[in-house]
């Protein structure tokens, strides 16, 4: 990452970061890689990758320096000595001995940092949700088809044993034909108060961290961690903790494509603050018959931060009304199915794994394996919090043509699709 100043200075270096093709070779059991965006779940991803014995940690970069010097400590500890700090991602894409990139930056840099890893010839793990928008979302997937890299989506639940056994009992017709799922997002959120604009702090690169977003001025509030709940940066909670949720739902379901239709409503009903996105929200998505299912199929999503209540004996969960019976799941608890008269036939316990879906990565990358979670089910799961947004803040029914995803019966909806950017900033991805 960069300052528009610097890019315009180095404007030589940055071309030939951009023209880099094919993918980096990597050794027969090692990796070379980087992390990008050293914040709360790039931490994470950095406290397992440091201790991954196929991988060499060569960069961290952050336009935080207080986070990109405490990320570098937690790599060279770790026993990763050679480990670089750098604030542009362009020199790390440009380094040909990198073969692989995870992403954990804000939502806004998401795919535009992606395609330039991947048009570098990177391999990519991006964190959930894999794009701020719908036509980011598919140029993804056309980057990785393009560049012959795999990009891994962090919807970890995909790699999760737990969670593919419900799928195995579903998709094998344990409840018979499915006809409506409904996903839902049930927590407490904190309020975010309401601050004024205010000079950014010395440590971090603001201008370096809005990137691709319109110019905007500081708000303490809309950085670190609270992002997620403006529109510039974030999709909001369905986009951070429902998107789980929803791939689940999608999964279970096995969409191939955005929905036929999707109406909404929501709006900030509980919270008090300067928070952008919905803190209630209820969307109905409407399949048409065909995409894995021979009659037309409803997609439900309820998301109610304020609300510690579990419903349906999951906090945040999924459940799958079938014709015979109904399975009902906490992607990070566990699952129960039930047959006819509500009779409960089978159930497991298990949480998430985390690194079982870094090493389907790194086995992608170094066996030919299968990603659990590639960009083209990344993209669907995000497009429906997309399209559930644009719903939510117009009021309107919308129309989609999942082959052009686009929407047909209403031209401010279907400008929506995309996002203004930063005029000419070089991380503005092509053909959006």
């Amino acid at each position: 990452m960069t300052t528009r100043r610097t890019f315009l200075k180095s404007s030589a270096a940055s071309a030939a970061a951009l023209t880099l093709g094919a993918p980096a070779v990597a050794q027969p059991d090692k990796l070379t890689v980087a992390l990008v965006g050293c914040g709360g779940m790039g931490k994470n991803h950095l406290g397992l990758l440091a201790k991954h014995k196929q991988l060499t940690i060569a960069y961290v970069c952050d336009a935080d320096e207080n986070r990109l010097r405490d990320a570098a400590k937690i790599a060279s500890d770790a026993g990763h000595t050679a480990v670089k700090t750098e604030k542009d991602m362009r020199k790390i894409f440009a380094d040909k001995a990198v073969n692989a990139v995870w992403m954990a930056t804000p939502d806004h840099w998401h795919s535009p940092g992606a395609i330039l890893a991947a048009d570098a010839g990177k391999h990519v793990y991006v964190e959930k949700p894999c794009s701020h928008n719908v036509r980011e979302g598919r140029l993804l997937v056309e980057s990785a088809k393009r560049n012959t890299v795999h990009i891994q989506v962090g919807t970890q639940s995909r790699s999760t044993k737990t969670c593919a056994e419900a799928m195995k009992r579903i998709h094998d017709g344990a409840i018979g034909e499915i006809l409506v799922a409904k996903a839902w997002n049930s927590q407490r959120r904190g309020t975010l108060g309401k601050v004024k604009a205010s000079q950014p702090p010395a440590h971090l690169d603001y201008a370096l961290w809005q990137g691709p977003a319109p110019e905007a001025p500081f708000y303490s509030n809309r950085v670190h961690g609270s992002w997620r709940f403006f529109m510039d940066y974030g999709a909001g909670d369905i986009g951070n903790d429902g998107v789980h949720d929803v791939d689940i739902g999608v999964w279970g379901l096995k969409l191939e494509t955005l929905p036929n239709r999707v109406t909404a409503l929501g709006g900030k009903y509980f919270f008090d603050d300067d928070q952008e996105w919905p803190d209630t929200q209820y969307v109905v998505c409407e399949y048409d018959a065909g995409n894995s299912g021979k009659k037309p199929r409803q997609f439900i999503f309820e998301q109610r931060i304020w609300s510690p209540y579990v419903q349906e004996d999951y906090e945040n969960g999924c459940a799958f009304y079938g014709t015979k019976g109904m399975l009902i799941i906490g992607h990070s608890v566990g699952w129960k199915l039930y047959g006819e008269r509500n009779k409960l036939i089978e159930q497991m316990k298990g949480g998430v794994t985390l690194p079982v879906h870094h090493q389907n990565f790194i086995d992608a990358i170094l066996k030919g394996e299968k990603l659990a979670a590639p960009a083209e089910v990344g993209h669907i799961s995000a497009g429906i919090c997309h399209l559930a947004n644009i719903c939510t803040r117009l009021r309107k029914t919308v129309e989609f043509d999942p082959v052009k995803e686009a929407i047909t019966n209403s031209p401010d909806a279907h400008a929506m699709l995309r996002r203004k950017y930063r005029a000419n900033h070089w991380a503005v991805p092509k053909d959006v």
